[in-house]
């Protein structure tokens, strides 16, 4: 009921004002009657009456034009003090409605500017042209106390809104940076599921490609070659398979998946990586400088795509028999480097053209809290380059941040 009763005064602010210079004019009456004790009346009743009117009606403005209502409201009350009526709440309501106002609608500083000059000026049209029998005190201190009050409350409820209204858009702000951080999040998940993806099949595809072309060729030179490659196939193909299925199996729901997808490939694997990729012609040296230390699983897992891409841009585009896979461990980095020598035919640079691996590469490495640099070697060849961190550095870093 009250709520209803509030949005229906906020939703007419003219009625509410008519309303309340009506009340006030009513008050105006009794107001203009009022004398000390054991005192007669000086001064007739509707002189009073008339002026509080005239600032009644002036509040009809006080939302729109606050300062003038509160000079016109001013005037009236300093008119009433001069003719000699007793300065009570009844009779300067209007003066201190609108000062209310203002405080509510203005700074601080107007509000306050304004209440002590209202204050100077009805105090001293008391003291200089009021009734001398009125007692100093009530002439002091009456006028103080009335402007005082309304421009108090009035600062309280404007400070009130202003803080109501802060945390409303600090809410607000905090929503949206709440969903604009599960967007992020979202994207990079689907970034990294892409890049799982791209590198799933452009390595199987790949290697499949290059063994059916060579048991074309070998199927009538060669036929028992050409019989244990294509067994081979079958392998790679079915391995593609597996890995896709994993991949995508991410992007299910927990309840929709059927079994629970296989551990994510590491650094552990990189002997069956560098095997996978002899049938297609390409021998892969792997070799190891340091003591071995454990990485995180999402550097273990960006590492072993690093090296699976480097290879598989060996492949297609390097025109080489052999390429070289090197591992240094340091006491808080690995450094992987992928090299190939280059071959007779001219390199095609993997990072020329549209495709997206040496991108892919760099931005897991980023993602992983490391780096990459990839280019064409002075003496020939290409190579990658990679630094990740070790798992003891990685939760020095997180312990650091957090502090």
């Amino acid at each position: 009921m009250i709520h209803s009763l509030q949005r229906l005064l906020r939703c007419h602010p003219r009625t509410v004002d008519l309303l309340v210079a009506a009340a006030l004019l009513v008050c105006s009456f009794p107001g203009s009657m009022l004398t000390l004790p054991g005192r007669d009346l000086e001064v007739p009743w509707w002189p009073g009456v008339l002026v509080t009117g005239v600032s009644s009606l002036a509040l009809l403005w006080r939302r729109t034009l606050p300062r003038t209502t509160v000079v016109v409201t001013l005037c009236g009350a300093m008119t009433v003090a001069a003719l000699g009526y007793l300065l009570t709440v009844l009779v300067i309501g209007p003066l201190m409605l609108a000062l209310y106002t203002l405080a509510r609608l203005s700074d601080r500083t107007t509000a306050n500017l304004f209440t002590v000059c209202g204050i100077a000026l009805l105090v001293g049209t008391g003291l200089v042209v009021g009734p001398d029998t009125e007692p100093l005190v009530l002439k002091l201190l009456g006028p103080a106390f009335w402007l005082l009050l309304p421009t108090s409350l009035g600062t309280t409820t404007r400070l009130r809104a202003a803080y109501l209204e802060a945390v409303r858009a600090r809410a607000e702000h905090a929503e949206q940076t709440r969903e604009k951080e599960a967007r992020h999040r979202v994207t990079e998940e689907r970034m990294r599921i892409a890049r799982d993806l791209h590198d799933v099949v452009a390595h199987h595809l790949v290697l499949a490609n290059l063994q059916a072309g060579t048991v074309v060729r070998l199927m009538r030179s060669r036929p028992e070659e050409a019989e244990r490659i294509a067994a081979e196939l079958a392998g790679t193909t079915l391995s593609a398979v597996r890995e896709l299925k994993a991949t995508v199996g991410l992007l299910r729901h927990a309840d929709d998946s059927e079994t629970p997808a296989g551990p994510a490939p590491g650094l552990a694997q990189l002997a069956e990586l560098a095997a996978s990729f002899e049938p297609a012609g390409l021998s892969v040296t792997v070799s190891t400088e340091g003591r071995p230390q454990p990485l995180s699983a999402g550097a273990d897992l960006t590492a072993y795509r690093i090296v699976q891409e480097a290879l598989t841009n060996v492949t297609k585009h390097a025109g080489t028999g052999s390429a070289e896979v090197r591992l240094s461990y340091s006491h808080d980095r690995l450094g992987i480097t992928v090299t190939d020598h280059g071959g007779t035919t001219p390199p095609a640079s993997p990072a020329s053209g549209s495709g997206y691996g040496v991108i892919g590469m760099r931005e897991r490495a980023l993602s992983a809290g490391g780096r990459l640099r990839a280019g064409h070697r002075p003496e020939g060849g290409f190579e990658v380059v990679t630094e990740l961190p070790l798992l003891s550095a990685a939760r020095t870093h997180n312990q650091n941040a957090l502090a």
